[in-house]
């Protein structure tokens, strides 16, 4: 194994500042000029192809797997037919914006200006999902009690049916195709996916042909050799099945790259590698391949997975901070007949990124009462090195939250996981995964406004009162969620990622139409730690210890404290009453049963495609913005500051009873209704986990948590004065890769607020 090579590539990916490339946008927008009148999904498919055909490629140096999304590395790809405005907006901020900054030519702005930004308006699919919400979805975003997402992006938080791609090959998916639109040929579906399978042989064709011509111009014959290997993978990949690992990444990272061009969305995730990839890893063993040479292969792949970033705008960027492509993958797990799935890729694939040490892919690890103790060691052990990788998911609960949800036993066995932490079943679920996101707390604050002038208020007419406001806007948000669904099917289909997904080819639907087999959407309930601690704390300070009238206690919060005695007031409620993620059952169970009452509206649902809603509980990173929108609350906690992380994880700060109490206060919410997915955030300090004792306590610490039946958790290791001086000096700390919610980060890439809330995260011991 080179370990010059893996230093070679990592730095080229960040040795120039971020670009924005318009390609793509030029080449979509080239093909929709000539074939107005077509049905959406030719017009779609035949823009891919044309993009595929014509796209700039390259294979840089040092590489050892083809496929490039862009010439530049890490550049952000613009896809005006979802929406141009924003961009149009920001043009001129863009390379100055707090974070995810990119720049641009003056060339490309005007192009974007003057060609792309008037053909795309009133074109748009946000132009379509913007006219159609109805004054109530309007009314409840603008109360920021909940968001739409996904309206200006398309279909990602989904993963290919990968083993079918790599046991049939390009070539058997395409005569499958060409048969089903013989027998249909009236069916649109079916013409797209065999256009654009043609159209992806003929873009593996042009690498072959480049990795050719490069090879006859190489001096060096090292370097001829490894271009001459790349056309014949190429070349195999083209239409045939992989025989042996290298084929199979070729492949695999090929068709990778196409999605991206045909979707340009978020986590495009990368599934149960060890599971898929297995065998093709064993035949390259059983040839006498060097083991070392193929895990060189794995690391470069998970430097590729670094070179996709997402372009988005600037309020995006605030909840999505840190560019998190979503090219996650769940390790180990269980078989379809309960058995530990486990691998020796399992094991490889962490040590590999031991030495790769970037945000992607973003690893995590299925845990269950099968597991070795080797993997748990080594989960540990690649925890402690403070990137945040792996995070941990709970077979235990996860395939009991999936059958909950009418999914077969061998499906939910199965499962993975796309984007940070959304779970999904691999080749059979088109999710919408962030659909919405919906604010428990902001809804408290509207309450307790709309109570203030009412005579003896109780405490359990606040709690109905919240109940029957989460009520009417959870069908607002389904309203809104179920137009932006039809959004994408009228305006964005993906026939080729769709011919990935196992159902839409029996069915010649694209997913947009509801051919997966499992038709989900996901939203996700946000603020249930600080709903938990408000809650309780206007109980014991208003109505159990009646140290203020309620209407006085509220006028308060709206001045934000800023009355007599209001720091004073402030100060008690933070120091004594007692919070969530300390095993207090006084306030736990309160936010388990509005959490549980969410949960049980939300799966009221139905959506366009015939399938259900499906809750979840996690803030990426909008608890800094989201926390903007909501005042001051019952908790101590001034308006406008950030939400408690992650989604259940405590308030900054106040879990002041160690890791074990968070873990038994998290186990009390009904977890196995979150079938969207949740995320539990933990923070340790470095020399609780020294030595192999306390790698034996951290594996422990994961065996508690599975046995609590919690979804997921994942950590940071890392000294509070480290983070200290990344903000002070960021040049020295370039490398520095921290866990920010359902992802991991550069630390010094992320805006001042996002890194202020990591530093706060409580440090516990073990």
């Amino acid at each position: 194994m080179s370990a010059d090579r893996i230093t070679r590539l990592k730095a080229a990916l960040f040795a120039k500042p971020r670009p924005i490339s318009l390609e793509r946008a030029r080449l979509f927008t080239e093909s929709y000029r000539t074939t107005q009148g077509q049905h959406v999904m030719m017009r779609r498919a035949l823009a891919v192809a044309h993009i595929l055909d014509h796209v700039e490629i390259f294979i840089r140096e040092d590489e050892l797997i083809a496929g490039n999304r862009t010439v530049e590395p890490r550049a952000g790809i613009l896809s005006p037919e979802m929406d141009p405005y924003w961009f149009a907006k920001e043009i001129d901020t863009i390379h100055s914006r707090p974070q995810d900054k990119f720049v641009i030519s003056d060339a490309d702005k005007r192009f974007f200006q003057q060609d792309l930004l008037p053909y795309w308006t009133n074109r748009s699919m946000k132009d379509f999902i913007n006219r159609q919400f109805p004054r109530e979805v309007q009314d409840g975003i603008a109360a920021r009690i909940f968001s739409i997402n996904q309206t200006d992006k398309g279909q990602g938080h989904i993963i290919a049916d990968f083993p079918s791609l790599l046991n049939k090959g390009l070539g058997q998916l395409l005569k499958e195709a060409q048969g089903r639109q013989e027998e249909q040929p009236d069916n649109i579906f079916f013409r797209a996916v065999v256009t654009l399978l043609q159209a992806s042989q003929r873009h593996i064709m042009r690498y072959r042909d480049l990795a050719k011509d490069m090879a006859v111009a190489e001096e060096n014959a090292t370097r001829r050799a490894e271009l001459e290997q790349i056309a014949a993978l190429s070349d195999h990949a083209i239409a045939d099945a992989p025989r042996d690992f290298r084929e199979a990444l070729q492949l695999f990272w090929y068709v990778n790259v196409i999605l991206q061009y045909e979707s340009n969305a978020s986590s495009l995730s990368l599934g149960r590698f060890d599971q898929y990839m297995w065998p093709f890893y064993k035949a390259s063993l059983d040839k006498g391949e060097d083991p070392a040479a193929l895990a060189e292969l794995i690391e470069t792949l998970w430097i590729k997975t670094n070179d996709v970033v997402l372009l988005r705008s600037e309020s995006s960027a605030r909840f999505f901070a840190g560019f998190p492509t979503g090219y996650t993958i769940l390790l180990g797990g269980l078989s379809e007949d309960g058995r530990s799935a486990e691998t020796l890729l399992s094991i490889l694939c962490l040590e590999t990124y031991q030495n790769i040490r970037l945000p992607q892919p973003n690893l995590g690890v299925r845990v269950n009462e099968l597991i070795s103790r080797e993997l748990l060691l080594k989960s540990a052990e690649t925890i402690r090195m403070g990137t945040g990788i792996p995070q941990i998911f709970n077979d235990e609960v996860i395939v009991p939250a999936f059958l909950n949800r009418g999914v077969s036993l061998e499906d939910a066995r199965d499962y993975s996981v796309v984007g940070c932490v959304e779970l999904s079943i691999p080749g059979k679920t088109y999710g919408l995964h962030d659909i919405a996101m919906f604010n428990l707390l902001k809804v408290m604050e509207i309450v307790l406004e709309e109570l203030k002038g009412e005579e003896d208020v109780s405490f359990e007419q606040v709690i109905g009162a919240i109940e029957d406001k989460i009520r009417i806007n959870i069908a607002h948000m389904i309203e809104g969620s179920n137009i932006c669904d039809i959004g994408h099917r009228d305006f964005a289909p993906v026939p080729l990622l769709s011919s990935l997904i196992e159902d839409c080819m029996l069915a010649g639907k694209d997913i947009t139409e509801g051919g997966a087999r499992y038709n989900f959407s996901g939203v996700q309930g946000i603020g249930i730690a600080n709903l938990s601690d408000s809650l309780y704390a206007l109980k014991q300070f208003v109505f159990e210890q009646q140290r203020m009238p309620f209407k006085a206690f509220v006028e308060m919060l709206e001045a934000d404290y800023d009355v007599p005695d209001g720091e004073r007031i402030r100060t008690w409620l933070i120091s004594n009453c007692r919070k969530y993620g300390n095993d207090d059952d006084r306030v736990d169970m309160l936010g388990s049963r509005l959490l549980r009452f969410y949960c049980k509206e939300v799966e009221k649902g139905r959506n366009p495609r015939g399938g259900i809603f499906s809750p979840g509980s996690y803030t990426v990173s909008a608890h800094v913005p989201l926390g903007a929108g909501v005042g001051a609350t019952a908790d101590g906690r001034r308006a406008g500051e950030q939400l408690a992380d992650g989604g259940l994880s405590p308030m900054g700060g106040r879990d002041q009873l160690g890791p074990t109490a968070v873990l038994q206060s998290v186990s009390k919410l009904d977890n196995c209704l979150l079938s969207n997915g949740s995320l539990l955030n933990v923070k340790f300090l470095p020399s609780t986990l020294e030595g192999q004792s306390g790698l034996n306590k951290l594996a422990d610490f994961l065996m508690a948590f599975a046995k609590l039946k919690i979804e997921h958790i994942q950590f940071n290791v890392i000294h509070v004065e480290t983070l200290r001086k990344a903000q002070q000096h960021p040049e020295d700390y370039a490398g520095l890769v921290v866990r920010v919610a359902g992802y991991s980060a550069f630390f010094i890439e992320l805006s001042k607020e996002i890194q202020d809330d990591i530093i706060r995260r409580t440090a516990h011991r073990l």
